[in-house]
């Protein structure tokens, strides 16, 4: 590798958008590569997430859906770091059954001033076994000399080192230069210094790292065009996302040489995450013609995307890009007559082709043809009249705070309401004919402030007590009066109680609906406690999830309407049979 920085920068000014559909629109000519390996590293840099702590067996799930997806690498932790990552690997021999990924452990360069047979980080990094082992060195020299507080011939020897013994053992060896973007505009002549060591070692990929996630595309845009005209090697890149640019850069930097995409799926990882592979992925293969994961399997991106979110316990952003439940959602009436005619008016790929799929969201803003749509959607025949008179009463309710487009399930009994179908009429199961919910507090002198039992509170202005919360609901079906009082540790939790000990002995499938959700939401906080508020209730059944809304000034009442609604159109569900429900609830 040629450490000139003077001809590295020159031949990298001016790099643009590359060859191809991008010719025209004025880039420099630059043959794009024609595929690219993705290295995924949520289990290890992805994990580094505020709220994500994966088990063992989360790290092995997560494993087998992106190989399962088509990722070229799948980063699996530091081994040595920490018991949980020393067990992955251990297990992962046995356990991991990769079909087309390689496993891949990451650690670091030796120490300063020790010998690299010596060192524990890469006795660990032998020790796992994997095929590949990716380490990270500084290539910046502000962290040379501030952080390592050692010498930069020392850290170019680190690097040399480490490699050389590596690959000595049998492995394939990455280097993640880290801090390479900062530290090439420091002092390009040492970060090179860097890629050109472990290159003369035998590493097989040099990563450009974007560790503190500011680089904006022009600089990689230069800086990466540079390192491809200074080596032979695989160059890799590695973007956090703190100033929103991950996948662009990421973009940029394959348009100038680079063949090896890092990132996680869904974006995951420390501060402002990473660049988001859920992106990445479809970016390069369906508008750059780059090949990434086999192309079959670009219809898995989003169900594993899914998949993963719910592995890892962090809810999907509706709006993520490509993934997201809201990426092709059309809320405008204007867009859903549109995209009725044509379907790429108002998408820019077909959702499909990422596993995802058009949905149409209905509220006050829908027009006729959005209705339309929605009722095709769910197989509902709504004539003129009624379109219209679901149209009325959308605008009404909305202006009174409802919100359909969150509440799925209210929002299709209205419809079938609207139809005539008599079996979704709320008669067709049940009628309401009163409730009632009391909770009482009373003081419990004696008890003492470490009790922990149900219904037993601790008040630092009111001493120890006991709440209590009773509900009693009179239903009428087919023609029978039933009554029925149940408590719960809250008002909504003994409404539902009440609820369903009254209409379960009629509908034994009730019990396979839970709520799993409840959120209120004060719609006008200017009047304080007196404002309307309006609840959100989640509720899932053998075939899938469904939200009911119900909106009120007394929140109870609310709470009530949003959960008659939700065992409704659980009832619904069952008796129609799921066949005949939308695919996405399926």
């Amino acid at each position: 590798m040629s450490t000139d920085a003077g001809a590295g920068a020159g031949a990298g000014a001016g790099a643009g958008a590359g060859a191809g559909a991008g010719a025209h629109l004025g880039h420099r000519d630059v043959a794009l590569p024609a595929s690219v390996e993705v290295y995924d590293t949520t289990l290890r840099d992805g994990s580094q997430q505020e709220g994500i702590s994966l088990s063992v067996e989360d790290k092995l799930r997560v494993a087998e859906q992106l190989d399962h997806l088509g990722v070229a690498y799948i980063e699996g932790g530091w081994p040595g770091a920490n018991p949980k990552d020393e067990e992955f690997f251990a297990r992962a021999v046995d356990e991991l059954k990769l079909g087309s990924a390689t496993l891949v452990a990451f650690g670091s360069t030796r120490r300063p001033g020790t010998r690299a047979a010596d060192d524990a980080t890469l006795r660990h990094l032998v020790d796992a076994g994997t095929e590949a082992v990716c380490i990270v060195a500084k290539s910046s020299d502000l962290h040379v000399v501030e952080a390592l507080r050692t010498s930069l011939d020392e850290a170019v020897a680190m690097v040399a080192d480490s490699v050389a013994y590596l690959r000595s053992e049998g492995r394939r060896v990455f280097l993640d230069a880290e801090h390479f973007f900062d530290g090439y505009l420091r002092d390009p002549s040492f970060a090179l210094r860097i890629l050109d060591a472990a290159e003369a070692a035998g590493a097989e990929a040099l990563v450009l790292c974007d560790t503190n996630g500011g680089t904006l595309p022009d600089q990689v845009e230069l800086v990466t065009a540079a390192v491809r005209a200074a080596t032979s090697a695989t160059i890799g890149v590695h973007f956090h996302n703190d100033s929103g640019c991950a996948v662009a850069n990421t973009l940029v930097a394959v348009r100038n040489g680079a063949t090896q995409v890092q990132g996680c799926i869904n974006g995951y990882g420390e501060r402002a995450g990473n660049a988001d592979l859920s992106a990445t992925i479809p970016n390069l293969s369906l508008k750059m013609g780059v090949e990434t994961i086999p192309r079959e399997r670009l219809v898995l991106v989003t169900p594993v995307a899914r998949h993963i979110a719910e592995l890892v316990n962090v809810n999907l952003d509706a709006q993520r890009p490509y993934v997201g439940a809201a990426a092709f959602a059309h809320k405008a009436g204007l867009h859903t007559s549109a995209i009725a005619r044509r379907s790429d008016a108002y998408e820019h790929v077909r959702p499909d082709s990422v596993g995802n799929g058009t949905r149409f969201v209905v509220s006050e803003l829908a027009g006729r043809s959005t209705l339309a749509l929605k009722a095709a959607e769910l197989g509902i025949e709504l004539d003129s009249a009624a379109i219209a008179s679901v149209l009325d009463a959308l605008k009404t309710l909305e202006h009174a705070g409802y919100h359909f487009e969150v509440a799925d399930g209210s929002l299709e009994l209205l419809m079938r309401a609207a139809a005539g179908d008599p079996q979704t009429a709320l008669d067709a199961f049940f009628v309401v004919d009163s409730y009632r919910v009391s909770t009482d507090w009373r003081s419990a002198p004696g008890i003492d402030g470490e009790g922990s039992e149900r219904g037993r509170l601790v008040h630092p202005w009111a001493g120890a007590g006991e709440l209590v919360t009773e509900a009693t609901v009179k239903v009428t079906i087919a023609g029978e009066r039933i009554v029925a009082t149940a408590e719960g540790n809250g008002p909504v939790n003994a409404l539902d109680a009440a609820l369903r000990q009254a209409v379960a002995p009629h509908f034994p499938e009730l019990d396979a609906i839970r709520l799993t959700d409840y959120r209120v939401r004060v719609l006008d906080s200017a009047k304080g406690t007196g404002a309307v508020t309006r609840v959100l209730l989640d509720t899932v059944g053998p075939d899938g999830g469904w939200s009911t809304i119900g909106v009120s000034e007394n929140v109870i009442e609310a709470s009530w309407h949003a959960l008659v609604d939700a065992v409704v159109y659980g009832l619904l569900r069952a008796s129609v049979g799921a066949a005949s429900l939308p695919a996405e609830d399926r």
